[in-house]
C-alpha cells in the first residue's frame, strides 16, 4: 500500500508476521552464466530491501528494523536468530523504504532512505533519543559503537547506494535530467519540497543541486561507477544506470565540475524491445561481469502490486561482459594476510573492498608496519586502501595524521581530514594543521571535506578552519562550497566567537564571505527573532566597512522579514538600519515609515504601477494593519477592472482587518 500509517509495528524475526521475502545463494562454479546450486539463506522475510555481509554474518535491512544474522563458521546457514542493532525506520510507503546497504570505506555501515517515509531510528528497546527525518537521505550506522547518524540529506526518492574508487558517496533519482545526487558528508541537497517536506535545518538557506545532465527521461535509482578491469579501459570510470521505464542502461561518462560532477549519455550497455523489460538493480560482480536485475513486469508503478498484478516467476538476472572474457574467477580458499595485502592494488574494485573489510574483521596489528610502507609509497589507488584499512585496524595517531595531511594524493589528505574530524575531538596539533591546510590547500575536493568536517567540529575549531578556507576567492564560484561553509558557520551560529569573526573586516572583506555568507547570517539572526540574535543584526550592520557589504546585510534581513512587522524591533536595531540608509522601500514601508506608507497607499490604487510591487505593498500594510488602507484594499477587491494578481492581494489583505464594510 502507498503512504500508509499503520496502528501498530511489526516485531523483528522470529515473531514478525512472515512474508515471502527470502535471501537465497545461487552458485555457478564453472562460470558458464547458470548455477549448479541453490540454497535459501533465510526466508519468511517481510519487506527485506537488502544486506551485506560482514563481522561474521549477514547484515539485513527489513524495515523497521536492521537485523544481524550471524554466521561464525561460515556455513551459509545462520546460527541463530537475528540479532536487531535498530529499529524506526518507516513504513508509510513501501517503494521508498530504507535500502542499499553497503559497507563504506570508513568501516560505516550506509544505507539509503527513500523520499516519502520517516524515521524514528535507534537503538533497539534502548532509551535513546531517536534520530528523526522525513524523506530522502544517505545514512550510516557503526556496529561497534552502535552509533546512527544521518550523513546527508535530500536528493531525489533515494533507493540506490554508489561509493565510488574515492570514497564519494551517491544515489539516483526518479526524475529526469539527471544521472545522480552527490551527497558530501553534512549536506542538504534539492528534494521534492512541496510533496517531502521542508530540510531539517530552517536555516539552511540554500541545497545542493543534483550532478549536472543534459535533458534526458526519467528514470536512474541504481546504478555503478565501473572500476573493474574485465571490460575495456574505456569503461573505467562510466557510470552505468539502469531505466526501468525504458528497458535499458544507459553509459555516462562523468566530468569534474568544481568540487562536484556533471554527466552525460554516451550510449547504451543494454537496451530491450520488450516492454516487459524492467532492469530495477545493477552491479559489478568479482569477475568484473555488470549483472542486471530485471523486475520482468508488465508495469514498473508500485500501485498495482497490492492488486495481485505481480508475476512472481518472471524476474531474471543478467550478466553482460565482453565477448573475449577472461576465464571465470578463481578465489583462494585461504585467503592469508599476504593475499589481502596484495589486493589492495587490485584493478577490481571488489577485491579492494573485500580486503579492507577482512582485513578490519581479522585485526592484523602486525601488517601495520606493511600498511604505512603502502600508504606513504603508493600513488595510485593502493595508498588511499591501505590507509581505509589501517584507520579499521589502529586510529591514527597524531603524527601519522599530520604527515598524511601533507601526502601527494589529495584523496588522502581528504580523507586523512575525514577520519580524524569523525571523532569530533581534536587534539591541539592536529587542529592547528587543519586551520593551517584550510589556508593552504590547492585542490578544491580537499577544501569541500575541510568545509564539511568543520561542522562536527567544536566552535573554536571550526571557526578556524572556515577563517582559512574563505582566503580561497576562486570558490565563491563554485556550486557547493561557499554553501559547505555556511553549514559550518550556521552550526556555530549561537557561539558568540561566530558574530566575531563577521564583524572583522578582513573576514568580511572576502569574495567568499561577501558574496555569500553576509546575507546569509544577517537572515539567520534576524529569523531567529529573539532579542539577543536582533541585536546581534544591529552588530553587523554597524560593523560594515563597505556599502556592498551593508546591501548584503539589509537583503538576507529583508529575507528573514517577509510576512512579518517591523515593528517591534529592538532600538538599537531600528537605529542601525536608518543610519545603513533605511534599505528598500519595502523595509521602509515594513517599519511604518510615515512617509513610505504615503507612497504606498497612493501607488496600490495606481495602475501605472507594476502590479507585482503594488501586490507586496498591499501585503505589507495588511501585515502592519493599517486602517487607512481598508477603504483602497475594498474597492480594488470588489471592482472588476482591477488586475488579477492586486486584486487576489486585497481580497488576502483585508482578511487581516475587522470592519463591517468589509
Amino acid at each position: 500500500f502507498l503512504r500508509t500509517v499503520y496502528d501498530k509495528i511489526p516485531l523483528p524475526p522470529p515473531h514478525h508476521a512472515r512474508g515471502l521475502d527470502r535471501i537465497s545463494i545461487h552458485e555457478d562454479k564453472d562460470g558458464n552464466g547458470i548455477y549448479e546450486s541453490h540454497q535459501v539463506f533465510v526466508d519468511g522475510l517481510n519487506l527485506a530491501t537488502s544486506f551485506a555481509f560482514g563481522r561474521d554474518g549477514l547484515w539485513v535491512l527489513n524495515p523497521p528494523y536492521l537485523l544481524f544474522y550471524p554466521d561464525a563458521d561460515q556455513n551459509d546457514i545462520p546460527d541463530g536468530d537475528p540479532e536487531v542493532h535498530l529499529e524506526g525506520f518507516g513504513l508509510e510507503d513501501t517503494h521508498s523504504l530504507a535500502n542499499s546497504l553497503r559497507w563504506g570505506p570508513d568501516g560505516w555501515l550506509y544505507g539509503a532512505q527513500g523520499s516519502t517515509v520517516s524515521g524514528r531510528v535507534k537503538g533497539y528497546r534502548s532509551d535513546d533519543e531517536p534520530v528523526t527525518s522525513m524523506g530522502q537521505l544517505i545514512w550510516r550506522y557503526h556496529p561497534e559503537r552502535r552509533q546512527y547518524e544521518i550523513f546527508a540529506e535530500g536528493g531525489g526518492n533515494a533507493f540506490g547506494l554508489e561509493i565510488d574508487d574515492k570514497g564519494r558517496i551517491y544515489s539516483g533519482h526518479n526524475g529526469g535530467n539527471t544521472r545522480a545526487f552527490h551527497y558530501p558528508q553534512g549536506g542538504y541537497l534539492r528534494k521534492g519540497f512541496g510533496k517531502h517536506g521542508q530540510l531539517s535545518n530552517p536555516y539552511a538557506f540554500g541545497y545542493l543541486p543534483a550532478m549536472e545532465h543534459h535533458n534526458s527521461p526519467r528514470f536512474t535509482h541504481a546504478f555503478v561507477i565501473y572500476d573493474a578491469d574485465l571490460f575495456p579501459s574505456t569503461f573505467h570510470g562510466k557510470l552505468f544506470s539502469v531505466a526501468p521505464l525504458q528497458g535499458e542502461v544507459v553509459q555516462s561518462r562523468m566530468e569534474p565540475l568544481g568540487s562536484t560532477f556533471r554527466s552525460e549519455d554516451e550510449g547504451y550497455l543494454f537496451q530491450s524491445k520488450d516492454r516487459w523489460c524492467r532492469p530495477v538493480d545493477i552491479q559489478v560482480g568479482p569477475d568484473g561481469a555488470i549483472y542486471v536485475a530485471d523486475f520482468y513486469e508488465q508495469r514498473i508503478d508500485h500501485a498495482s502490486h497490492f492488486q495481485g498484478r505481480v508475476h512472481r516467476d518472471s524476474g531474471r538476472i543478467y550478466r553482460i561482459y565482453p565477448t573475449a572474457k577472461a576465464d571465470n574467477v578463481s578465489v583462494p580458499a585461504d585467503l592469508d594476510d599476504a593475499i589481502l595485502v596484495r589486493w589492495l592494488n587490485h584493478p577490481n574494485k571488489w577485491y579492494r573492498q573485500t580486503a579492507v573489510r577482512l582485513l578490519r574483521e581479522r585485526q592484523p596489528s602486525k601488517l601495520i608496519p606493511t600498511l604505512l610502507t603502502m600508504l606513504h609509497e603508493k600513488t595510485n589507488s593502493a595508498a588511499l586502501e591501505a590507509l581505509w584499512a589501517l584507520n579499521q585496524i589502529e586510529p591514527l595517531s597524531d603524527e601519522s595524521g599530520i604527515s598524511l595531511l601533507d601526502h601527494q594524493d589529495p584523496h588522502v589528505r581528504r580523507w586523512t581530514i575525514r577520519l580524524l574530524c569523525d571523532r569530533k575531538q581534536l587534539t591541539p596539533k592536529i587542529a592547528l594543521a587543519l586551520a593551517q591546510l584550510a589556508r593552504n590547500e590547492p585542490d578544491i575536493e580537499v577544501r569541500a571535506q575541510l568545509a564539511c568536517s568543520a561542522k562536527r567540529l567544536n566552535t573554536g575549531e571550526c571557526l578556524a578552519i572556515v577563517k582559512g578556507l574563505v582566503h580561497h576567492s576562486d570558490d565563491a564560484k563554485d556550486s557547493r562550497i561557499p554553501l559547505l561553509i555556511w553549514w559550518a558557520i550556521e552550526s556555530k551560529a549561537d557561539d558568540p566567537r561566530t558574530l566575531a569573526i563577521f564583524c572583522d573586516s578582513e573576514f568580511a572583506q572576502q569574495p567568499v564571505v561577501e558574496e555569500h555568507l553576509l546575507n546569509r547570517i544577517m537572515r539567520r539572526y534576524a529569523q531567529s527573532g529573539s532579542r539577543k540574535d536582533l541585536l546581534s543584526c544591529a552588530s553587523l550592520l554597524q560593523s560594515a566597512g563597505q556599502e556592498s557589504q551593508t546591501k548584503q546585510y539589509l537583503s538576507g534581513f529583508e529575507a528573514a522579514y517577509q510576512g512579518r512587522s517591523l515593528q517591534a524591533l529592538p532600538s538599537e536595531l531600528s537605529t542601525a538600519i536608518i543610519d545603513s540608509g533605511g534599505g528598500s522601500f519595502e523595509l521602509r514601508l515594513r517599519q511604518g515609515d510615515s512617509s513610505s506608507l504615503k507612497t504606498a497607499m497612493t501607488g496600490i490604487s495606481d495602475d501605472q504601477v507594476d502590479a507585482t510591487k503594488r501586490a507586496e505593498w498591499i501585503t505589507i500594510m495588511s501585515e502592519l494593519k493599517h486602517p487607512p488602507a481598508v477603504a483602497p484594499l475594498l474597492s480594488l477587491a470588489i471592482s472588476d477592472q482591477t488586475q488579477i494578481r492586486v486584486r487576489l492581494a486585497a481580497c488576502g489583505g483585508l482578511q487581516a482587518f475587522e470592519s463591517d464594510a468589509i
